[in-house]
């Protein structure tokens, strides 16, 4: 899939790897180490997010972290304007208690997509503290959210959708905004739920 032509392209392969591989250093500084730390990224492109940062951490650290998908999609306080959400998988086999859990995810806009990651976390374990790592932070927040961890600051306006395109799924990897064309769009979409898992795991190296 080639960008549209309306697109521009805010950070190609290399810039968003580079952009990973700081946010690997700095998440690893900020909690002396990997031992205690884990990574759950948000469905659908910050659960490939944290796959690529669990990598980095790996090579730098010599650490395999734990790595969990999160779908908020019953937990966000618009999914009554979705006649037919579409639901992907929460895949979290390992316990949050006592741990430090980095929330990643693609681009951070209002914040009420991490609202809702912070109560669908919730069910899961209270983990000693929740640390955020995104890719991208556009601004217009709505509520008190900020990240710890940021790839690019993009202003941008409401008008604008920035999206993260990884090349296993969409054929390229790329950050890009473009004119909107109605409600805001935050994550490409994806074939179906089952793809952006096994994608997943062949980002994690876990297939071939």
């Amino acid at each position: 899939m080639e960008p549209d032509e309306n697109a521009t392209v805010l950070l190609d392969e290399k810039a968003v790897g580079r952009s990973l591989t700081r946010i690997a250093h700095e998440i690893l500084e900020s909690n002396n180490g990997a031992e205690n730390i884990a990574l759950v990224g948000i469905v659908t492109r910050g659960d490939l997010l944290a796959a690529e940062l669990a990598r980095r951490i790996e090579q730098i650290e010599g650490v395999k972290v734990p790595v969990g998908r999160l779908d908020i999609t019953f937990y966000r306080d618009d999914i009554e304007r979705y006649l037919s959400p579409q639901v992907f998988m929460t895949d979290i086999k390992f316990s949050l208690e006592g741990k430090t859990v980095i929330l990643v995810d693609d681009v951070l806009y209002t914040g009420r997509t991490i609202r809702a990651a912070l109560d669908a976390l919730r069910d899961f374990g209270r983990p000693d503290r929740v640390q955020l790592a995104v890719l991208i932070d556009r601004g217009h927040r709505e509520l008190p959210i900020r990240a710890d961890f940021v790839g690019k600051n993009v202003p941008s306006s409401k008008t604008e959708s920035v999206s993260f395109f990884h090349k296993l799924i969409d054929g390229r990897t790329s950050v890009e905004i473009r004119k909107s064309s109605g409600d805001h769009v935050g994550s490409a979409p994806v074939p179906n739920a089952e793809e952006l898992a096994r994608v997943f795991q062949q980002v994690l190296g876990d297939e071939a």
